[in-house]
């Protein structure tokens, strides 16, 4: 008799939905039509949040960004709305019982994401725009907490893993083909390569950084021993698609990017520690800044601008005399420089650059694609934003998340024994390594793009290093 009446009540409500939907479309107003994608994920949020977390990593690639809303804070549909939901809802489980492994909590890139936050938190007090330093420190929290905290839970499940880097590739593949199109209809010219991924990507670079960040995996997917041939095969088609959209990206951070990768992987043939590495890596940097007037002479002699040629098209990446795009990263950097000089400890505040640095350009700096508003974009580095916006803490604390991860990633491949999961963590750590490249010349970490695999990957790294390094991984044959 009850399942009688819950049949009845589901043909009405269903009817109703129709009949109402119709009424809508009818009357040009279509967004009752998503009222069903909408409460699946409240059930997924409330019931299924692991199952949410994977949705929102397959719909990352698809998610368009709305720029330039008010207040100086973008916003990507559907996910960030999504993502802002899953913390509130984090929060509140947290009030009501602490759910947070204890590991987890002390270890070293927790303790460095939360001195990170909690000073990016003080530098949103003090700025000089409070509304956008609080919203981007919103937006840096709902990230962290949704592909860190609660993504470190997720990757207990070791195979919720693999479904990270699959979500996020399969969903990209049709980004890339989306793009390809567009840029085959254009001839393959260099100069559409900039926009033809618009509007799911900004612009080539972020574009390019997500191709090499992924592009280990796929080695990695289509190498391991421990899968079919068909899934090998798979990933082998899926890594001649990446190559393809990397060599047509005409993103040169992207391609050296996974040069560095590729050094990266050499050192750790080697067993070089990574403690040498960070020695080595300060000695040259204190010699490059030494020397840096020599250098800055010598890379003025160089005239090659961006270009379709590849060989040429690399040749420009050190071109600091005519090629537009590296020489409005230097004005940005300049200006930074002069407001960090101005505000060397506070900064100006979280999020608020594009806001202020038009004052601290130079004139003989400027470029033709310069503005006196100051109103495209950031500072073009995840090390110079933070100096001149949260002072010289904000960049030394995000470092400190760098370096722990780095740390973390040489630590665990020259323990682990496991074949797999060795092989995991050589991948994330190779894909992490072309983002903190990619850092020095972009800064994509005010966007769910970047944000959730790169969060994603240092969670993969920590829940390795507190649930997996100690276990033998046991994988069913054929199992992705």
């Amino acid at each position: 008799m009850l399942e009688h009446k819950n049949i009845k009540w589901a043909y009405a409500l269903s009817i109703s939905f129709i009949i109402i939907n119709a009424i809508c479309t009818y009357l040009e107003f279509y967004y009752f039509n998503l009222l069903p994608a909408v409460l699946l994920i409240i059930l997924l949020a409330f019931f299924a949040l692991d199952k949410l977390i994977l949705v929102v990593v397959f719909l990352t690639p698809l998610a368009v960004n709305l720029q330039h809303m008010e207040g100086g804070l973008g916003l990507s549909l559907p996910t960030e709305p999504i993502i802002f939901g899953i913390m509130i809802i984090f929060i509140l489980k947290q009030i009501q019982k602490n759910t947070i492994n204890i590991q987890i909590m002390k270890h070293p890139i927790t303790i460095a994401i939360i001195i990170n936050l909690i000073w990016i938190f003080i530098t949103s007090i003090t700025s000089e725009i409070p509304v956008v330093s609080f919203k981007f420190l919103i937006s840096r929290l709902w990230f962290v907490i949704a592909f860190y905290f609660i993504a470190t839970q997720l990757f207990r499940d070791y195979t919720n893993i693999k479904r990270f880097f699959w979500l996020y590739i399969i969903s990209f593949t049709l980004i890339i083909f989306y793009t390809l199109y567009n840029h085959y209809l254009m001839g393959f010219e260099e100069e559409p390569a900039n926009y033809v991924m618009s509007p799911f990507y900004n612009d080539h670079t972020i574009y390019g950084a997500i191709l090499a960040m992924f592009f280990p995996a796929l080695i990695f997917f289509m190498l391991n021993k421990k899968y079919t041939s068909s899934i090998k095969f798979t990933a082998f088609l899926f890594l001649v698609i990446f190559t393809i959209a990397l060599v047509f990206s005409y993103t040169r951070a992207a391609w050296l990017s996974l040069v560095v990768a590729l050094v990266a992987y050499l050192f750790l043939l080697l067993r070089i520690k990574f403690r040498n590495l960070l020695i080595a890596f300060l000695a040259v940097s204190a010699i490059l800044i030494t020397y840096q007037t020599d250098i800055v002479m010598k890379l003025e002699k160089n005239r090659q601008d961006a270009s379709q040629d590849f060989d040429k098209h690399i040749e420009s990446i050190s071109n600091i005399s005519t090629d537009a795009s590296n020489l409005e990263r230097l004005n940005r950097w300049g200006a930074a420089f002069r407001m960090f000089e101005e505000r060397p400890f506070f900064g100006w505040g979280p999020g608020t650059y594009s806001f202020q640095y038009a004052p601290f350009q130079h004139s003989q700096e400027k470029t033709i694609i310069s503005t006196n508003m100051g109103d495209r974009g950031n500072a073009h580095s995840e090390y110079i934003g933070p100096l001149c916006e949260s002072g010289v803490l904000g960049t030394l604390t995000f470092v400190a998340i760098i370096i722990a991860s780095l740390f973390t990633g040489f630590r665990l491949y020259y323990t682990i024994t496991d074949y797999e999961t060795k092989r995991l963590v050589l991948v994330v750590l190779l894909g992490f390594i072309t983002y903190i490249v990619h850092g020095a010349l972009n800064n994509f970490l005010d966007t769910d793009k970047a944000s959730v695999p790169f969060w994603g990957f240092i969670a993969i790294l920590v829940a390795i290093d507190v649930f997996h390094k100690n276990k033998e991984t046991v994988v069913e044959e054929g199992e992705i």
